[in-house]
């Protein structure tokens, strides 16, 4: 028992003050002398008594009294006598040594006291303080499971076009060379029920649509901004849900995903770049893989297991699996026109779906992935005009596009474990092949290729800023046979679309919840084999379409 417990039994052992006659073979002064000498006798440590066993039942609490409050003396001879009768008067030199020591403990805390009595105000109004700001939160949350995460960007910038032929920049310039200002906001709402499951919500709105990044045919421009009522479609000004997905453990090792708004990349066991994917152009937000890594958005499910550092993450995505025909002619209008209303639904010809696997390991610093991504209805998500819609121009005027892809793309990261000289580094790779939609005429189809490299210093110049800078091919075509030839008009069996994309920005962490990224970017053969066409007919070399730009972003996080 703690001392304060037992000095609660002290009355009962004490009926000290209750008059009573004391006999003197009850009083043995000599004992009680001998107990309450001097201090050679008192004793620091519960061994030294030779009679005492740590069998003894009140062994403990005897041991308290010794070493924790030195209140308890011995016999000369190196006994404690436990099982020895205790007089009253011996009861009483016991309690009066004990409370002396109290009384000495207690003259300390008050010396304590006023000598920090300032210090203990501050606490104790800091205290008071804090209380008080959990009772206004308590009394404000909306939810006890939910918490909101909140991003607002606003986005300054405009475009310049060059190249060999006036017409297709002077055309570029009337379709996206105006500066203009926009902005983008989302609203993420986490949810958890158990700690380790997590319910998304987002809503999101913005005005990209008809921005100088817009979809006006330069594919590789930033797009991932107007991702507000589905993938590439604009809402105008109108808060749609953009994410809408539930995820959960299954087990100790299995995570699985089912949502009707869900990414494919939410549905990953470890993302293969560490390369912001919202700076500038549109190529470097896809690992490097705009066939593998497509983000293509919609319903879906999905299933990963992690075991240490090793992950596999398979997934399905129907970006109109909410379609309520499968009837895949009920997508186009009397002229053919695609309609995107009436058709989809999921795993059925209609459907624009994707299908991913993907094998990675995530080290302390640095992650490698090889994935494999099977579309339908789905094209790639950045890239040349060709590359994004291959077409095979037959005979009698007849176009035939692709029906589906099988793309792979591997990627991988290193990232130094302490900021200086040396960059992040993040790279891709990968290899789509287009399979045509009606063979009739023996079209071959057509592969394409991508890669990119992107750098990142961080606390660039200055503490919490960063710079950054990334280089690579935008898919482009690289082989296609007689698609090639019919697509050209000539025998020549080389694309022509091969092109070039830069960019280069650096962040100003002007608060921890305020940043500043001014970026330029270039690109050198934005419309690939059609700029090629466009020279042929009218006798021009080089690249018939350049493009260079910057942004101004500011970025505001809640």
């Amino acid at each position: 028992m703690k001392f304060f417990q037992q000095l609660l039994v002290a009355p009962a052992a004490l009926g000290l003050l209750a008059p009573m006659a004391v006999s003197a073979a009850e009083l043995n002064l000599t004992d009680l002398n001998q107990y309450a000498g001097s201090s050679q006798d008192q004793v620091t440590s519960v061994t030294q008594f030779s009679d005492v066993k740590p069998t003894d039942w009140a062994y403990q609490a005897l041991s308290n009294l010794v070493e924790r409050y030195g209140c308890v003396a011995g016999y000369p001879n190196g006994t404690f006598k436990g099982g020895q009768a205790m007089t009253r008067y011996e009861a009483a030199a016991l309690l009066n040594a004990c409370l002396d020591r109290v009384t000495e403990v207690t003259d300390e805390l008050k010396k304590l006291m006023a000598e920090f009595e300032k210090e203990l105000a501050v606490l104790r109004g800091r205290v008071d303080g804090l209380e008080a700001k959990v009772g206004e939160l308590e009394a404000n949350q909306f939810s006890t499971t939910t918490k909101l995460k909140g991003i607002a960007t606003f986005v300054l910038g405009a475009n310049s076009f060059g190249g060999s032929n006036r017409d297709a920049s002077n055309f570029a310039a009337y379709q996206e060379g105006a500066t203009s200002f926009n902005y983008d906001v989302r609203l993420n709402f986490d949810t958890s029920f158990t700690g380790k499951d997590l319910l998304r919500t987002t809503l999101r709105a913005g005005n990209f649509a008809d921005s100088a990044f817009g979809n006006g045919g330069l594919n590789q421009l930033e797009v991932a901004f107007q991702e507000n009522c589905g993938t590439g479609v604009d809402c105008g000004d109108v808060v749609a849900i953009n994410r809408l997905f539930y995820q959960f453990p299954i087990g100790s090792n299995f995570t699985a995903t089912i949502g009707g708004r869900v990414r494919q990349d939410d549905m990953l066991a470890m993302w293969p770049s560490v390369y912001p994917a919202d700076t500038v152009l549109d190529v470097f937000t896809y690992a490097g893989a705009p066939g593998a890594y497509n983000l293509n958005l919609g319903a879906g499910a999905g299933l990963w297991w992690k075991s240490g550092n090793f992950s596999v993450s398979a997934n399905y995505v129907s970006a109109n699996g909410d379609g309520g025909s499968p009837n895949a002619s009920a997508c186009y209008d009397s002229k053919g026109n695609y309609t995107g209303q009436g058709c989809g639904g999921i795993g059925t010809a209609a459907s624009q779906e994707t299908g991913t696997v993907q094998v990675a390991y995530a080290g302390s610093n640095w992650g490698l992935a090889a994935a494999y991504n099977y579309s339908n209805g789905v094209g790639v998500a950045s890239g040349t005009p060709f590359a994004i819609a291959p077409q095979a121009a037959a005979p009698g005027g007849s176009t035939y596009g692709f029906s589906s892809i099988n793309s792979v793309g591997v990627s991988g990261y290193w990232q130094p474990k302490n900021s200086g000289w040396f960059p992040s580094i993040s790279t891709g790779w990968g290899l789509n092949s287009y399979n045509i939609e009606d063979n009739a005429f023996n079209f071959d189809g057509p592969t394409s290729q991508s890669w990119y490299v992107g750098l990142q210093w961080a606390d660039a110049f200055i503490k919490g800023n960063s710079l950054g800078m990334a280089v690579g091919e935008p898919t482009f075509i690289t082989g296609c046979g007689d698609v090639c030839n019919n697509y050209n008009g000539d025998r020549n069996t080389t694309p022509h679309d091969g092109n070039y994309a830069w960019e280069w920005w650096y962040k100003f962490q002007v608060t921890d919840n305020i940043s500043v990224t001014p970026a330029i970017y270039y690109l050198s053969n934005p419309l690939g084999n059609v700029g090629y066409i466009i020279n042929q007919g009218s006798g021009d070399s080089g690249a018939a379409l350049t493009n260079f730009g910057g942004i101004v972003k500011t970025t505001f996080k809640f």
